[in-house]
């Protein structure tokens, strides 16, 4: 039986379990998370798990591994998805349906307009008097109005570009505005009114203003008569210039109507979600309609589908609280739904969404109630749409397969690239997924600034997450080899060590480079002290060590190696080929092997240079970086409190360095975004 594999104590707690709504959690001997579910009965749920055997699947796999339960009991269903999905997304288990947030989204912003009522008739800031539009990505600040989310930062500006044909708001900074004294380049091509130069009235700008908030909301019939009776009101006065100059406007904003043909109906907030299930792995497309206009798309990939389908299989038959489908119904149709569920649940935590979803799959009703509970709102979920809402979802639903199959061919490259690359190596073949490669490159400027990267390729791709920089201290400027050198042996130094120790060996030999605790202070990154922590699971090389170099750099390695008393099979140099062009590039080995050639065309050359190419740079950026702050000092804006690192780039990007901020009044650094005067002042005192 399945249960035989458990200790008493698991066993004991399962049985225990109250018949009660909550979330459960399963954790391995080493303390990971492998799974996160939710359950109407706790108890019948979780006690399935253990009634059968699963002997040779992958729920037998994550079952087998299972040491230590966790629970929490809540007060209804709708409760515990809602908290199943805030675990996932936050701790990362591995058997769970995951998607990971890449970015937030970006919006469209229109400065000052809530102030603007308020400020009327006495003298206030530029952004109030004469609202800017603008990019932007982050916290949202109550005195501007934002309108999106915008699937891309494409979306939002060519939405920017649209505005200025047809209301030709201002889209330069504060700064700029308050110092023109003639208009720019974007009023003589008719995309500003020139309201810097007071060629437009204020009044008047701040109808522009309300007739695009107006189009950005959908109402475009609205803004449409709105305009009309401006034009006849100038007409009946005799005004004719302005009355064209509106005429010119409500022409524009016909044509772009016009072209818009995907606007249809009367929807004004929409989400269209479409997913497509192939090869072991989904694609959920999402498409955005927000004030009736069609956004854009964009794909989004969830990890551990194989996985979490499985479990949820074994789960169909005796689950009670409805998750699972019909014997009937199709196992990648049942996937797909599972995959939507999971993608609508972790996406809209704490993210603003519409009140109407139109998806290509039926959603569950706990889900939606959750939804509604959580946004305080009615979520309403569209199946099997009509009329435009239909094309919208047919578009969605083709993305959603175009997408897909461009990621299965790039990943059918990427493996193919690692089969490659380890026959060349002669490395064994049946474990690929695991196949761990770390490059190391050394970076600088005439010996300034000196950095090492180090970036690991695993399970067929680049994981940037595990990238790691150090700085290099102590070494003769310019000394590559003492660079490599220096990194080598604070990466692996104490994984040396410890499995030394696991093997019962002791410590190190006499004149082992090993890494002292105050080397770990000159790490960048905080994360790279933690890189040099072994995992709970036990330490672990990587199956290759790529180094940017040839004979001397692959020597320096082999001591450094010889010295730790590690594999020097696994090291290899990349070295440049005949005249350093691209493509004749040979493999050197530190163990004595003769060097390889894979060919200009080989794929597990490109492999290799898509490896290094990585290395060198993340070397370069950081070098850059590091350089930038010790010559231009910009830590010292960072070092002040109250100044992080958004409001340091605020203020960069307005005065175009530290030395202009240095030489800012109170006056202006209090004019940036989240500058309050107090700090400003602060500021100016710490600069001098």
């Amino acid at each position: 039986m399945a249960d035989e594999a458990h200790s008493e104590q698991l066993l004991s707690e399962v049985a225990a379990l109250p018949a009660l709504p909550g979330v459960y959690r399963y954790f391995d001997a080493q303390g990971q998370l492998l799974y996160v579910g939710k359950a109407r009965n706790l108890k019948k749920r979780v006690s399935s798990y253990f009634q059968k055997n699963h002997d040779g699947t992958r729920i037998g796999h994550m079952v087998s591994r299972i040491v230590r339960l966790e629970t929490t009991v809540v007060r209804s269903e709708a409760e515990a998805l809602l908290l199943e999905n805030n675990l996932i997304k936050t701790l990362n288990p591995r058997f769970n349906i995951l998607f990971r947030d890449d970015k937030s989204y970006p919006y469209l912003k229109i400065t000052g307009t809530r102030d603007a009522a308020k400020a009327a008739g006495r003298s206030t800031s530029a952004s109030t008097l004469f609202p800017r539009m603008a990019y932007y990505r982050g916290a949202v600040d109550k005195r501007h109005s934002y309108y999106g989310p915008y699937p891309s930062a494409w979306a939002v500006k060519e939405s920017i570009q649209l505005l200025q044909k047809v209301f030709k708001l201002r889209t330069c900074e504060d700064t700029v505005f308050a110092n023109r004294t003639r208009p720019c380049l974007l009023y003589q091509i008719k995309r500003c009114s020139g309201p810097c130069v007071d060629l437009i009235h204020q009044a008047d700008y701040l109808h522009d203003v309300a007739n695009a908030e107006g189009f950005l909301r959908g109402e475009t019939q609205a803004v449409l008569q709105t305009l009309e009776q401006r034009m006849l009101a100038h007409s009946e006065k005799l005004e004719f210039e302005q009355a064209a100059e509106i005429r010119n406007q409500m022409t524009a904003l016909s044509r772009v109507l016009h072209q818009q043909t995907m606007e249809m109906g009367d929807d004004q907030d929409v989400d269209i979600l479409a997913v497509k299930v192939q090869g072991g792995r989904a694609c959920v497309n999402l498409a955005m309609v927000r004030g009736g206009r069609h956004l854009g798309d964009r794909p989004y990939f969830p990890a551990h589908v194989d996985d979490a389908s499985a479990i949820e299989e074994l789960l169909t038959d005796t689950a009670d609280d409805g998750s699972g489908g019909t014997a009937a119904q199709d196992a990648t149709e049942r996937t797909a739904v599972r995959v939507l569920e999971a993608f609508i649940a972790q996406h809209y935590l704490g993210a603003p969404m519409p009140a109407v979803l139109v998806t290509s799959h039926a959603v569950g009703k706990p889900l939606l109630e959750a939804l509604t509970e959580q946004t305080g709102q009615k979520v309403h979920a569209v199946h099997n749409p009509r009329e435009h809402r239909r094309l919208w979802l047919e578009m969605a639903q083709k993305n959603a397969g175009i997408a897909l199959s461009r990621l299965l061919a790039e990943e059918g490259s990427q493996q193919a690239r690692t089969r490659a690359l380890a026959e060349a190596l002669q490395l064994p073949d049946d474990e690929l997924d695991a196949l761990r490669i770390e490059c190391f490159d050394i970076s600088h400027t005439a010996g300034e600034s000196t950095q090492a990267s180090c970036v690991v390729f695993e399970g067929h791709k680049l994981q940037n997450s595990q990238y790691r920089r150090y700085k290099i201290d102590g070494i003769t400027p310019g000394d590559d080899y003492a660079a490599m050198r220096q990194v080598l042996a604070r990466r692996y130094g104490r994984i040396a060590e410890a499995l030394k120790a696991e093997a019962g060996e002791g410590a190190l030999p006499p004149g082992t480079v090993a890494v002292a605790p105050a080397e770990a202070q000159h790490d960048i990154e905080a994360a790279d002290q933690a890189s040099d922590k072994l995992p709970t699971a036990g330490p672990r090389m990587p199956d290759i060590v790529l180094i940017d170099g040839g004979k001397g750099q692959v020597g320096v390695a082999r001591e450094v190696f010889e010295q730790l008393g590690l594999d020097l099979s696994i090291i290899v140099g990349v070295e440049k080929g005949e005249g350093r062009k691209v493509g004749l590039e040979e493999l050197v080995f530190a163990d004595g092997r003769s060097k390889v050639y894979l060919g200009h065309d080989s794929a597990a050359l490109m492999l290799v240079a898509q490896i290094r190419d990585e290395a060198h740079r993340f070397a370069i950026t950081g070098m850059r970086a590091q350089r930038a702050k010790v010559r231009m000092g910009g830590s010292q804006i960072e070092d002040i409190p109250g100044v992080g690192p958004k409001k340091r780039a605020r203020l960069l990007q307005r005065f175009g360095g530290v030395r202009g901020v240095a030489a800012a009044s109170v006056e202006d650094l209090a004019t940036v975004e989240g500058i309050s005067v107090e700090l400003a002042e602060a500021i100016y005192r710490a600069l001098r």
